[in-house]
């Protein structure tokens, strides 16, 4: 990964004593440092509109450090060879004032080197930021601008803000982040489907009985309870990390393995979703909201107690039954779930095989369980893929599962995979292969939109779910009905 970096950069952090930079950011450059990653001359340049935060820089980062960098990497002596990159910058990237002129003296003599502002900022003055950078005549050819989701409330929304971003940004310069796309699994994902036959030739409608995708978590509002309670699951995981998870297990192979070919493929799987119309969602959505319960003997509190208030209709946890209307896909359901205040951690995709066509064996030899893929995201990131095979401590045939199992935490000698830095180091770079194009935002929202209208328009109250589990229960029935259920990884195999 060192090898990526091998010129000077400029990485400005808007909103740069926020959680995000604080949590994920700067540990993720810091790590970049420990492997000798940053080449000399290098700035990481930290802004806040608050002067106490300004004058105080270094304390905060050390402060986070302590909590989010293992103890064993964070020396004194590292930390403090880290803090020369790092430059505490004061100012309000929503005001025009004299710290912009400020501001931009400090890229006079530094024109030619890739500058990258990120922006850790809410979403609404992504405009009033772009005005000032461009006032300021900080946008060069060598520029990116990377930005968070979710980009907007809804499809105009989004658009909106993305029209704003495209007046002084053209598109290949403008990086929309998801961290999900940055574990080393998911790209391994496309290395399997694509460099391996044995793969591509069952990838579709003739030998895979249905897809299910699950992003599971157990925190609950963790202090976002304004933002949560305005946008919900399906806003906040739906949109874009379900349904970009979704576009890669589906896409078809790409001529290149670029980001251009690899973004038109995705778009064309999210604009072949089959819309879910207003007498379907009932049908193929399920809306939940957490009660208390229990997690790992710990009593957590519900929903409403959380956000502090009698009533909300807000959303903690979606499933759907997707569809997906192309030759490769048709028939097959894509069952997808999120949730807070679940059962356990985790974040997978499971990819089960039809039966086979004849049972050679007859009953006594047992059950026949469908072959399985299993691709784990977290907390482990692991492929695993389940066959049936004789138990081997029986003379007589008995068939049984058994998994072979490809543990990258094991097998990668140490190497950890961190989104985040995987993420930074690609927009440093200059490859925006692992962002999202904005036409499959617009997909995306055009897919998810009807279902949040349909939802709002006719008070459709949430399912209630007891903390510690996975869910409501009409989440299983969604799949009962198909004669299908949900898949824990964890009963797979011995």
């Amino acid at each position: 990964m060192s090898q990526l970096l091998t010129q000077p950069f400029d990485l400005i952090l808007f909103g740069g004593t926020g959680d995000l930079s604080l949590r994920k950011l700067l540990p993720s450059m810091y790590r970049t440092f420990l492997e000798d990653g940053i080449p000399k001359g290098s700035r990481i340049m930290v802004g806040t509109r608050k002067v106490h935060e300004f004058e105080g820089m270094h304390s905060i980062i050390k402060k986070a450090f302590s909590k989010f960098i293992p103890e064993e990497d964070l020396s004194d002596s590292n930390y403090e060879k880290f803090c020369l990159f790092i430059k505490p910058v004061l100012i309000d990237v929503a005001k025009r004032d004299d710290r912009w002129a400020e501001f931009s003296s400090l890229f006079v003599k530094r024109k030619k080197q890739p500058r990258i502002f990120y922006l850790a900022i809410i979403p609404s003055v992504y405009g009033d930021c772009c005005d000032n950078l461009a006032a300021s005549h900080l946008i060069t050819e060598n520029t990116r601008l990377v930005v968070e989701k979710p980009i907007g409330y809804d499809q105009q929304s989004a658009e909106s803000i993305n029209q704003k971003i495209a007046e002084y940004f053209k598109e290949d310069q403008i990086y929309r982040i998801d961290h999900y796309l940055g574990k080393e699994t998911v790209q391994n994902l496309l290395a399997l489907r694509f460099s391996n036959s044995l793969f591509e030739q069952f990838w579709d409608a003739k030998s895979i009985d249905h897809i299910q995708i699950s992003i599971c978590e157990q925190v609950g509002l963790e202090g976002r309870a304004g933002f949560y309670d305005s946008t919900g699951a399906m806003r906040d995981m739906v949109q874009n990390h379900l349904l970009q998870l979704l576009a890669l297990i589906a896409m078809e192979s790409p001529n290149k393995m670029d980001a251009n070919n690899i973004r038109a493929e995705k778009i064309k799987v999210l604009q072949a979703l089959k819309p879910i119309n207003e007498e379907d969602v009932n049908q193929f959505t399920v809306r939940g909201q957490y009660v208390a319960g229990a997690i790992d003997e710990q009593l957590q509190p519900g929903y409403l107690e959380e956000l502090g208030s009698g009533t909300s209709n807000t959303e903690t946890f979606v499933a759907i039954r997707a569809s997906i209307d192309n030759w490769r896909w048709a028939k097959v359901p894509f069952y997808i779930r999120t949730g807070k205040r679940l059962k356990k951690r985790s974040a997978e995709i499971a990819i089960q095989f039809s039966d086979v066509s004849h049972n050679a064996f007859g009953e006594e030899s047992g059950k026949l369980i469908p072959n399985r893929l299993i691709i784990q995201l977290q907390p482990e990131e692991r492929i695993q893929l389940i066959l049936m095979a004789k138990d081997m401590t029986q003379l007589k045939t008995v068939l049984k599962p058994v998994t072979l199992d490809l543990n990258f935490t094991e097998s990668s000698q140490g190497f950890k995979s961190f989104g985040y830095k995987r993420l930074l180091l690609d927009a440093i770079c200059g490859n925006a292969s692992l962002f999202i194009h904005r036409e499959e935002g617009t997909a995306a929202w055009q897919w998810v939109d009807p279902i949040i209208e349909y939802w709002d328009k006719h008070h459709v109250t949430p399912f209630l779910y007891r903390a510690g589990t996975y869910g409501p229960k009409e989440s299983d029935e969604l799949l009962e009905k198909d004669g299908r259920q949900w898949i824990d990884i964890d009963d797979c195999a011995s």
